[in-house]
């Protein structure tokens, strides 16, 4: 019997064939597998059923898969993958930039997306079982635990793949690191995307803490990557 056997995927795609063959795939695995067929019906399949991941199409009747992917990180940091008949880099980073954890395009192997899926549960699992860890910096405070972080004292929201990019650079201050690098050690060496992945990231965690009164900065190295830099 497979590991993920209690693990719940909802699948929102308005081709009923490719949410079938979805579906057919994912239950040989032991996948537990909803589907809707449209925006609304995605949002209240997500409140009713609380998958751990969701698999999401763009081009959806009614509300689009991006308006589905904004209003699920209202409720919940569930990893999301979308889907797409669009390569192109701007819905890319426009679903990373959502919050949306990985981007495939149609078509695809359905092999390749349950070795997605799987990727990212085993990272989510690794996080939920680490031991207690916590980097405090004046005005700053990131939780890898309880997959929190407080700026000036207020919780700010973020998706976890940014949060453990955040805890990770603020763990090695100063520390250079190439975006490959961070590549492996956030997403892991199965991870299917490029580097823009991280930039994407690194311009949402910006927008989302950076103050010029803090004497801690997220910076580019031109030409390497980025670093944590504690200014004394």
């Amino acid at each position: 019997m497979s590991q993920f056997v209690k693990t719940k995927i909802l699948v929102v795609d308005d081709d009923e064939h490719i949410c079938e063959l979805i579906r057919l795939y994912f239950e040989k695995e032991g996948f537990a597998v909803n589907i809707a067929n449209d925006g609304n019906k995605a949002i209240e399949s997500f409140k009713s059923a609380t998958p751990d991941v969701v698999i999401l199409d763009i081009m959806l009747p009614g509300m689009d898969g991006w308006q589905v992917c904004r209003e699920i990180r209202k409720l919940s940091q569930v990893p999301i993958i979308m889907l797409s008949a669009k390569g192109e880099t701007f819905d890319k980073v426009l679903g990373l930039e959502l919050g949306a954890d990985d981007y495939m395009v149609k078509p695809f192997e359905t092999k390749e997306l349950i070795a997605r899926v799987k990727a990212i549960l085993r990272r989510t699992k690794v996080a939920e079982t680490e031991n207690h860890e916590e980097v405090v910096f004046p005005n700053l405070v990131v939780n890898k635990t309880t997959y929190t972080v407080k700026l000036n004292g207020e919780e700010v929201q973020m998706p976890p793949k940014e949060l453990e990019l955040l805890f990770f650079l603020s763990s090695n201050p100063n520390k250079v690191y190439t975006r490959d690098q961070l590549l492996e050690y956030i997403w892991g060496y199965d991870f299917f995307g490029d580097s823009r992945t991280v930039d994407v990231h690194i311009k949402r965690l910006r927008e989302k803490i950076e103050d010029p009164r803090h004497n801690w900065q997220i910076k580019t190295v031109w030409g390497i990557g980025y670093k944590f830099e504690v200014r004394q």
